[in-house]
């Protein structure tokens, strides 16, 4: 059997795992299959199986695989999980599905703007990333501005915000920002929160994930 596909079958049964171990806060999680730097054939090798879920971290890279595969496989949903500048917003909105990576008033705005101007048609959902850990070199807003931020994109922008997304600092325990996410969430009562990948999904699904980002545990290591 394909490396990837067994790694793949492998993924969806641990997730099952612990749907079953972590119940009272696991459910109808989705793996979001992190496709970067992997070439079309072998994110085919999965959408042969049905996975309709896919991850990809720059605009530019999306737009040259996923137009293609879009149109050989259906219902297919693409998420932005890298840092979107606004000048590729557009572009974004035009190939990705749901966005995990608000972050600035700049770029809600203009998001706001294609969409009001009838350029982009289609349903998107919308996650914001957080910067649990503050760290400076990484994107994502800062706890303490997230309510008001949450507040502001849908009621004064009229943006429907409909989840959060956090990438841990790597020198520290990913259940601790597992948890303020999740506490985050309930305060801004938003449904979805992405969290957790290859090396942490099982902390992340304790605390309430509905979105865990797997690359390398299913494509294997990146060059």
């Amino acid at each position: 059997m394909n490396k990837i596909i067994s790694n793949y079958r492998n993924i969806i049964n641990e997730i099952k795992s612990y749907e079953k171990e972590f119940y009272e806060s696991a459910k109808n999680i989705d793996l979001v299959a992190v496709s970067k730097t992997f070439p079309a054939e072998k994110i085919e090798l999965i959408l042969n199986l049905g996975h309709r879920v896919f991850g990809e971290n720059r605009v530019q890279e999306a737009a040259e695989k996923w137009p293609i595969l879009k149109k050989k496989f259906d219902n297919v949903e693409l998420h932005l999980i890298g840092p979107l500048q606004s000048n590729k917003a557009k572009l974004a909105l035009e190939i990705f599905d749901v966005i995990q990576t608000l972050d600035r008033e700049k770029l809600v705005l203009k998001i706001k703007e294609f969409k009001e101007n009838h350029e982009q048609k289609k349903d998107h959902k919308f996650f914001i990333q957080v910067n649990t850990g503050n760290e400076k070199q990484k994107a994502g807003i800062e706890p303490d501005k997230l309510i008001d931020f949450v507040s502001w994109c849908k009621n004064d922008v009229n943006l429907e915000i409909s989840g959060l997304m956090c990438i841990p600092p790597i020198n520290e325990s990913s259940a601790k920002h597992f948890e303020i996410l999740h506490s985050l969430a309930e305060k801004s009562s938003l449904k979805f929160l992405s969290m957790g990948m290859s090396n942490d999904f099982k902390e992340a699904i304790k605390f309430g994930a509905t979105h865990v980002r797997v690359g390398s545990g299913i494509f294997g290591k990146r060059d």
